[in-house]
């Protein structure tokens, strides 16, 4: 009796168990098929579509101008301070000149003397060697003019009987030797230094003018001037300082005149394109910002920390002074600007198996609509075919629920 009661309660929870499993399973069906899914969602549209790749770069002049100690030596004396604008021509800083001078005066000395030794090679000879040389070939050609009477006499003479054969020889000879005297000094005249001697001349004067002009840039280079008007936005240098040759001495630019070394990622750099529009923004100013263009894109691919880039110099075109040398921005090219575009939110958009596609909302549910894309950036795509203005999209739930065909939705604002 026992026994039968033990079969029929398990009977009984069973049934029981059967039945509430039975009923859970067409309660979540119900509740899968009339949930209505929150959802959020935007509204088609036109507007432009711009599309920016934003990196970091490097602020400096576009002229700029460094001055380096040109020997080791003594700071004489700095005639600005950093920040100070300066006309072009201004004396700036000066060192002790005094060996640098007196290498200067040797080299101006060694240049005159290669100077005269040219132009005499060139003139035939110095003032006193020509002078000589022209009376030289003035008593030669009294001497000829002698000889020649001499002989035009003896031969009358002769032809009266009054002078021997050997007397009329004799001024012959004479005449010989006053004519290949004369020869001799009128080549000298016109040809007195070959070839040779006229190169050597030349390349001591050559020689001379380089080192005058190396002693000349050494003097200047210790008094330093600026080569344009600008500004002074550096001197790691003091008054008395002893610096070793080479050390910087002073930095200046025309700060009205900047450009931003920009480095791209090389899978960027395929986009950047001369011409292209920059913007510019600077932590320290994050209301402001500047613009310019692509003036020269990467050249080459190098390492950079971690990263491989191309460097692109990127012009500035409203400088106002306020972006220092050395000061780290952040530029953003413009690689693609399409105006009037249709175009929805990114995250509206779906691809499966390379075919892309959203979900219109019509009357409630949700309907997959294959779309063509074209352009895009960080937060909108643009849709070439298969939307039009005004329709409304799904962006997703805001309950994590995958959103699906004919699924009923509601738009949470």
């Amino acid at each position: 009796m026992a026994k039968a009661r033990t079969t029929t309660n398990r009977t009984v929870w069973i049934w029981s168990g059967t039945a509430i499993a039975v009923a859970l399973v067409f309660y979540l069906v119900h509740l899968a098929t009339r949930t209505t899914l929150p959802i959020r969602a935007a509204v088609v549209e036109r507007s432009s579509l711009k599309s920016t790749t934003p990196t970091n770069g490097k602020v400096e002049p576009a002229s700029s101008y460094e001055a380096h100690a040109p020997f080791p030596g003594v700071v004489k004396a700095i005639y600005v301070h950093e920040g100070d604008r300066v006309p072009a021509g201004k004396l700036l800083l000066q060192m002790d000149d005094t060996d640098a001078l007196s290498k200067l005066a040797t080299a101006i000395a060694a240049l005159r003397g290669a100077q005269a030794s040219y132009d005499s090679v060139m003139k035939g000879g110095t003032q006193e060697e020509r002078l000589s040389l022209n009376g030289d070939v003035t008593k030669t050609e009294m001497d000829r003019d002698q000889a020649q009477r001499d002989v035009a006499a003896l031969e009358k003479l002769q032809a009266q009987g009054a002078a021997s054969a050997a007397e009329v020889s004799a001024a012959k000879d004479r005449l010989v030797a006053a004519n290949n005297s004369l020869a001799l000094l009128e080549k000298k005249q016109s040809e007195r230094y070959d070839s040779t001697d006229i190169a050597h001349a030349k390349a001591t004067l050559d020689d001379a003018q380089a080192g005058y002009a190396a002693a000349q840039v050494v003097v200047n280079e210790a008094n330093v001037k600026a080569p344009f008007a600008g500004t002074v936005y550096s001197v790691p240098v003091s008054k008395s300082e002893y610096v070793q040759a080479g050390d910087k001495l002073l930095q200046m630019a025309d700060l009205s005149r900047m450009q931003v070394r920009a480095y791209f990622d090389e899978p960027q750099i395929a986009k950047i394109r001369e011409g292209m529009p920059i913007a510019i923004s600077w932590d320290a100013m994050p209301d402001r910002e500047w613009h310019g263009h692509v003036e020269r894109v990467p050249a080459t691919i190098y390492t950079l920390g971690t990263r491989n880039v191309g460097q692109a110099l990127i012009s500035i075109d409203d400088t106002d002074g306020k972006l220092l040398p050395s000061t780290n921005v952040t530029v953003s090219v413009t690689t693609s600007d399409t105006p009037d575009a249709l175009n929805v939110p990114r995250d509206a958009l779906h691809t499966e198996q390379g075919r892309s596609y959203v979900y219109r909302v019509i009357n409630g549910k949700l309907r997959r609509t294959p779309v063509v894309v074209g352009a895009l950036n960080l937060t909108q795509v643009q849709i070439v075919s298969g939307l039009h203005e005004g329709e409304t999209v799904a962006l997703g739930t805001t309950n994590g629920q995958p959103v699906s065909q004919g699924a009923a939705v509601e738009i949470v604002r």
